[in-house]
């Protein structure tokens, strides 16, 4: 049989078992404490072995003090093997800790312990393995809501005057939850309120209260809208985790190679003055030998105002998200920001460290990002813009191939519309560097309001339409770049991107059923539009047409 050895419980809890190799089940647990309505203690766990176990035999592993029985998990075998004929005198020989009841009784102390908390080994050795008490959780899963709590809500907190619950099912990633459905008896908001004032007042900060739409619902609500349910979780699976040592290093190794590629496209900008052999090693595939990379080193300096710039609109969009979320009381994690070479950097990934109120402030705190990074940037654009018209500062221009231009069909006609035909006819153009960070702020905020998953565009887009409106136009979306429609020669690794680290939606809100209101959907589809006017490039021919960079034909 199996039994539990070598318990230390210390501040990084350790748990060793010795098993019957090839004999162990995972059966299912369920963990008693006698203190808290008769489950979920952290104390102790026991494996069971098929061939001990039977159908209607229960296995109680629990700790005792001198008060008597404390708490442990029950173990339902899984199999159908019986047990009692093919176990060994060894294995049910002095087992000091394990007691047998009938599942239809109540538990029965098993005794007093004279050394607290302790196991001895028992049975036959056999192959030890320790297991650490987190990766145990990942085997156990998340916690699940007591049956004895849900009893007890659905008594004392549903009822005729809020909402009549008909049907329980599971509900959250894992079904460690509960969703009740039923019969809403008021306004929606109304209910919602008081329901999660009754809950506090019941059950403590134990249990989070979601309102969602009704599953799989044919019907809308006689008052109007979707259908709703409330699901319950506990807090310690509903919310967010805090961020750990490893995710500030990482954010902080991440942050200075986003300055590094920053400052390499500041000395990018200045190719025209590059030496030879640099620029031939970067654009010749065929280069081999590299360069004395010590050349580069006086072009480090008049980098660093282009760096500056494009790291400016990306610690701006930050401030924008953090100011948004702070008189929310909505906690954000760092930002972990994604270096890229020809941008600069891709943005950051910024994650919500507590569950949000409802859909309006989910809204609300994602669109503050794109909106300062996006207003920054489009200031220094156009400051760019009429910088590169006067000669006076010709010393600071850069020159930049015509063709850039025809990156984005909204950004080449403004630039079209400020620099003239003639400017932007010629092979290279000359213009501020401001222009540059400018450019690439604006096509970064672009690319992070793309409705998909859970970047800023996911979020603001699951927010104002809705879960099911997110699915069509990520769809789209990805339709999209993966033709190469939107972000031109970018769409690749920004979709592989989207894909590897942002491709799940956020998880609801509390409320996750009032709607945003006209004027929040309305920013929403006018962020949207400019989105793919910024993304969308020019191709030839409307290019000739516009006269915005020189089309070469053969």
């Amino acid at each position: 049989m199996t039994t539990l050895t070598s318990s230390s419980f210390t501040s990084t809890l350790n748990l060793g078992f010795r098993i019957r190799p090839n004999r162990t089940d995972f059966t299912r647990f369920r963990h008693y404490d006698r203190r808290n309505y008769g489950y979920y203690d952290n104390n102790s766990c026991v494996l069971s072995s098929r061939d001990v176990l039977s159908k209607s035999t229960v296995r109680i592993a629990g700790l005792v003090d001198n008060k008597g029985f404390i708490g442990g998990f029950e173990c339902y075998a899984s199999g159908n093997d019986g047990g009692g004929g093919n176990r060994e005198d060894g294995d049910t020989a002095n087992e000091s800790n394990l007691t047998e009841v009938d599942s239809d009784k109540p538990v029965v102390p098993p005794g007093v312990m004279s050394s607290g908390p302790t196991f001895s080994p028992d049975g036959l050795t056999y192959n030890n393995f320790q297991v650490d008490s987190f990766k145990l959780m990942e085997l156990l899963g998340p916690e699940k809501v007591d049956p004895v709590d849900v009893k007890l809500i659905k008594d004392k907190l549903f009822g005729y005057s809020t909402f009549w619950v008909t049907k329980e099912e599971p509900f959250g990633d894992f079904g460690e939850g509960i969703l009740f459905l039923g019969n809403l008896r008021g306004n929606r908001e109304d209910v919602f309120a008081k329901l999660q004032s009754q809950l506090a007042e019941i059950m403590g900060d134990k249990y989070n209260l979601f309102m969602v739409e009704e599953p799989n619902s044919e019907n809308p609500d006689p008052r109007g809208g979707p259908r709703v349910s409330f699901g319950m979780l506990r807090k310690e699976v509903s919310e967010p985790g805090p961020t750990t040592l490893w995710q500030y290093v990482i954010a902080v190794l991440l942050f200075v190679l986003t300055i590094g590629s920053s400052v390499e496209l500041g000395i990018a900008s200045q190719i025209n003055r590059l030496p030879p052999e640099i620029v031939k090693y970067f654009t010749d595939p065929d280069a081999i030998e590299p360069p004395d990379m010590q050349l580069l080193y006086p072009f480090v300096e008049p980098a660093l105002p282009l760096a500056y710039g494009v790291l400016g609109v990306q610690l701006f969009h930050e401030v924008g998200h953090f100011l948004a979320a702070f008189p929310k009381n909505v906690k954000l994690s760092i930002p972990f920001f994604i270096p890229n070479i020809t941008l600069g950097s891709f943005g950051a990934i910024t994650q919500f460290k507590s569950i949000l109120p409802d859909r309006k402030t989910k809204v609300d705190i994602s669109l503050a990002g794109p909106f300062a990074g996006a207003a920054l940037s489009l200031s220094m654009f156009a400051v760019g813009l009429l910088l590169s018209l006067k000669p006076e500062a010709a010393a600071d221009m850069v020159q930049v191939p015509s063709m850039l231009f025809q990156g984005s069909l909204l950004l080449g006609l403004i630039s079209r519309a400020t620099l003239g035909y003639t400017a932007l006819h010629g092979a290279t153009v000359s213009i501020h560097p401001l222009v540059i960070a400018g450019w690439c702020g604006l096509t970064t905020s672009a690319f992070n309001m793309l409705p998909i998953g859970c970047l800023d565009g996911g979020r603001v887009v699951q927010g104002a339409f809705g879960k099911d409106a997110l699915v069509g136009f990520g769809l789209t979306t990805y339709l999209l770049l993966g033709l190469g429609v939107l972000g031109g020669p970018l769409s690749l690794p920004w979709g592989l991107y989207v894909l590897i680290c942002q491709r799940s939606p956020e998880k609801p809100c509390l409320n996750d059923v009032t709607e945003v209101g006209t004027w929040r959907r309305t920013a929403v589809t006018v962020a949207i539009f400019l989105v793919v006017l910024i993304l969308l490039p020019v191709w030839d021919e409307l290019a000739e047409e516009l006269g915005i960079g020189l089309v070469t034909t053969f």
